[in-house]
């Protein structure tokens, strides 16, 4: 990842920045925007994409977490890239790489080929992303040009999860499915033309951490798959063990390449600190929690509530104004209150926002039940993010402060997917233990018009959600206690909080 050392030496002024600095942002935050809003945008095109497909509820989760995986775990090594083979160039390649892949998940006609689609998506999302904030460091001259630009990138990431949810409702409602791929075609044409606008930038010398990568990346992929397939073929399956088996084997060599390598993808002198970590680890149960819930949710209000796909994106705006209130709250508080005070309230108010939806019935109203509970859900997560990454910058080198918060990043995309995998096998087998195959005869329900079936079905699949909903209520308390034991940084006062890096 870029240090801060490379960025200031490559950001001086007159070295190659364009004429047209709002040309390049807009360049820039768009591709942000487009990356970050895939995250979300196919969450609501779920329930259509497993009818179109006849996907299994287990492998319905693999649409989600394959491009989560990619992602997160390619984030760091995306980042190095960039630095070495110039940003510019790696920039370019990460959204080519992102629109071809948009395109052939729009033209999927079976599950496998889309969730290879979703993998590529991901390995595309990885290099473009960490190059677009290392661009903007590149291009915009230190001061008031480069602090609008990061606000403004920091701004696409909060409305891409947004917009996404409500750009899927649209896409999938008046269009199709796979309109949510399409649409990244012409956008990623039209960011592929304008780079030509982005300074060349300078190189860094070094290497890629190419063995951390590859076993780093198989080993979460390895246990994220063993976790899926001890729920739908039991754990003690011979194949189920030998998949935890390699993960662990993987896994330790992961830490072994870290120790030994010269240049390594994660630096494990970051985990050293107590902050850093259990920031890290505090992350890490928050993206499960919150992946989870998005995707849930969305289940719950197609499948069992009878929403349509806009209704759903729609429904998702009290989550929207929850997140931006306890964003705001955490911005005022951060000055005067330590991170683990302003953090443990945020994830107790998450956990009860995730308690609330834990008593989700088929007749739930949205009114009375869905929306308090998402507001109270995205309030305490609004609250509880920024400290979490004051935390893990805390006390940092200038050297290692963009990996540091690159590795907020990673922690809770990876998170995200292994939390799912573990959820949607808590879901699909609390549903099947209330009615055999409860996905397949949902449809079947549905295809034959038999209501009887439908209602049972429907009860099935929401004691699934309510007991997923619960597990990650659990997982915040354990955030929660990681975070009040581990995380003592103080408040970020304007003298001590950490520069804003770029990496």
């Amino acid at each position: 990842m870029t240090t801060t050392s490379s960025v200031r030496a490559s950001a001086a002024p007159g070295t190659g920045a364009p004429r047209h600095l709002g040309l390049a942002l807009v360049v820039i935050a768009t591709a942000q925007l487009m990356v970050i809003l895939d995250s979300t945008i196919t969450n609501i095109a779920l329930p259509s994409i497993q009818a179109d497909l006849g996907i299994s509820a287990s492998g319905l989760a693999w649409v989600v977490n394959s491009y989560v995986l990619a992602f997160g775990g390619l984030l760091l090594l995306g980042g190095r890239s960039g630095d070495l083979f110039g940003r510019r160039r790696m920039f370019r390649i990460g959204i080519a790489v992102f629109t071809f892949a948009s395109l052939l998940g729009g033209l999927a006609p079976n599950a496998e080929l889309l969730i290879a689609a979703r993998v590529l998506q991901g390995v595309g999302a990885a290099i473009a992303a960490p190059t677009a904030l290392s661009l903007i460091a590149t291009t915009f001259p230190e001061g008031g040009p480069r602090n609008k630009a990061m606000g403004v990138y920091a701004a696409m990431s909060g409305i891409g999860s947004t917009l996404g949810l409500l750009l899927g409702g649209v896409l999938t409602d008046y269009l199709d499915w796979r309109w949510i791929f399409f649409v990244n075609v012409p956008i990623g044409v039209a960011l592929l033309v304008g780079t030509r606008i982005l300074p060349v930038g300078d190189r860094m010398t070094g290497r890629l951490d190419v063995p951390g990568a590859i076993t780093g990346t198989l080993g979460l992929v390895s246990l994220v798959y063993a976790i899926t397939r001890g729920g739908e073929s039991g754990w003690t399956d011979s194949v189920t063990l030998a998949l935890f088996a390699a993960a662990a084997g993987l896994l330790v060599a992961f830490v072994v390449v870290q120790t030994r390598s010269d240049h390594p993808m994660m630096p494990l002198r970051l985990l050293r600190d107590r902050n850093r970590s259990g920031s890290y680890v505090t992350m890490l149960v928050v993206g499960a929690a919150m992946f989870a819930m998005f995707y849930f949710l969305s289940l719950y209000m197609q499948q069992v509530l009878g929403f349509s796909p806009m209704q759903t994106g729609l429904a998702y705006l009290p989550f929207s104004v929850g997140m931006g209130f306890g964003a705001a709250m955490g911005s005022k508080l951060a000055g005067r209150v330590p991170a683990r005070l302003l953090a443990g309230p945020g994830l107790v108010l998450a956990a009860v926002g995730l308690t609330w939806f834990a008593f989700l019935t088929p007749d739930s109203s949205y009114w009375t039940h869905l929306l308090p509970a998402m507001f109270v859900t995205a309030l305490g997560l609004g609250v509880t993010f920024l400290p979490m990454t004051l935390g893990a910058v805390s006390g940092v080198t200038d050297g290692d402060a963009g990996i540091a918060s690159a590795l907020l990043s990673t922690a809770q995309q990876i998170g995200g997917a292994m939390g799912l995998a573990l959820l949607s096998t808590v879901a699909t087998t609390t549903a099947n233990g209330v009615l055999a195959d409860a996905d397949k005869e949902y449809f079947r329900a549905l295809g034959t018009g038999d209501e009887s079936l439908l209602a049972q079905a429907s009860n099935a699949l929401t004691e699934g959600f309510t007991a997923a909903f619960a597990v990650a209520a659990v997982l915040l308390v354990v955030g929660l206690v990681v975070t009040v034991t581990a995380v003592n940084a103080k408040a970020a006062t304007g003298e001590s909080a950490p520069p804003v890096h770029a990496g």
